[in-house]
């Protein structure tokens, strides 16, 4: 038996709806009945609803929390996420996986889909390497996005989800947002579970993870506010996974994973990003990993550490005009 990420992540999205006033978020029920909940349209929410939030996308197996960085940088706080189950937390929840649009062009709309509706849609072929599929008649998905989705792309998404439309509820969190920055840069554990699954490491040695990373500063301008959350991650992330198996597959995994490993690495996101016209799919997979790397092999006790900060690069992202 594996737990249901939609069964723990309904339980905190009533809590959060319960905190909706004191969270500046907002409601609005569509026609076919689809509950989006707005955390930084037309409503300022915040830096907790943003933490609440990474954790309703993680499926509630997940915790994140909000913690001084110490005194060896400018960037005075950090983001601390843990899951004694990373694989379904990261993987079959976090992972913004699910590509979905309605319309074309300028007047159409086209988001990635992260959060616990996955595991019902099983829209992607990961699912089939995970071997999970949830079961639930109410679900949520999170959308980085700063406009409301179509009601009629809605309707799609709670069809694939198997759920009524009224059972559906969709939190809105733009990247330019204080929430939007949280819960992005809450997603440190998440790329390095998608970095070993790159690399071929087997999901079933990953038995727990735990990252941090640095919260900037959000930008009006959402490629430079983009580009923040992205170098958050690849600049000053830290993450540590505990494994099983050998020591060379754990030293391997710690070489290969760090972010330093790109051919793109060494400059902030946000240039990288503008010198291939804007295209996600021109830049190196590799570079999208943590910083820094502790891979601790729990067959031996022996634990292995590659990658670097790289405060300079920090600095021009984070404090530079937009």
């Amino acid at each position: 038996m594996k737990p249901s990420v939609n069964a723990h992540a309904n339980r905190l999205v009533a809590a959060l709806r319960a905190d909706a006033l004191s969270l500046r978020l907002s409601e609005v029920r569509l026609d076919n009945g689809c509950l989006l909940i707005d955390a930084g349209i037309a409503v300022p929410g915040g830096l907790e609803a943003g933490r609440r939030i990474a954790e309703i996308c993680m499926g509630g197996l997940g915790r994140v929390g909000v913690g001084a960085a110490g005194n060896d940088g400018t960037w005075p706080v950090r983001l601390n996420v843990h899951s004694c189950n990373p694989v379904l937390a990261c993987l079959a929840s976090q992972y913004a996986g699910w590509s979905l649009a309605h319309g074309k062009g300028k007047e159409g709309f086209h988001a990635l889909g992260s959060g616990p509706g996955r595991a019902l849609a099983r829209k992607e072929d990961l699912f089939g390497e995970l071997d999970y599929q949830d079961e639930a008649d109410e679900t949520c998905l999170v959308l980085e996005v700063s406009k409301q989705p179509p009601v009629e792309l809605t309707s799609k998404i709670a069809a694939a989800c198997g759920v009524a439309p009224e059972r559906l509820t969709l939190l809105l969190t733009p990247t330019q947002s204080l929430a939007g920055t949280t819960q992005v840069v809450a997603r440190v554990l998440e790329v390095a579970l998608h970095k070993a699954h790159s690399l071929g490491f087997p999901l079933q040695d990953i038995i727990d993870g735990m990252g941090s990373a640095p919260l900037p500063p959000p930008s009006p301008d959402f490629v430079v506010a983009m580009g923040r959350t992205n170098d958050a991650i690849l600049y000053a992330g830290h993450v540590q996974l505990y494994v099983r198996g050998s020591d060379a597959a754990a030293r391997d995994l710690a070489e290969r994973m760090p972010s330093s490993a790109s051919r793109d690495y060494g400059r902030p996101f946000a240039e990288v990003f503008k010198d291939y016209d804007y295209d996600f799919f021109e830049i190196d997979p590799l570079l999208f990993s943590p910083a820094q790397v502790t891979v601790s092999c729990l067959d031996s006790g022996r634990s292995y550490h590659a990658g670097n900060f790289d405060p300079d690069v920090l600095e021009r992202s984070f404090g530079g005009a937009p």
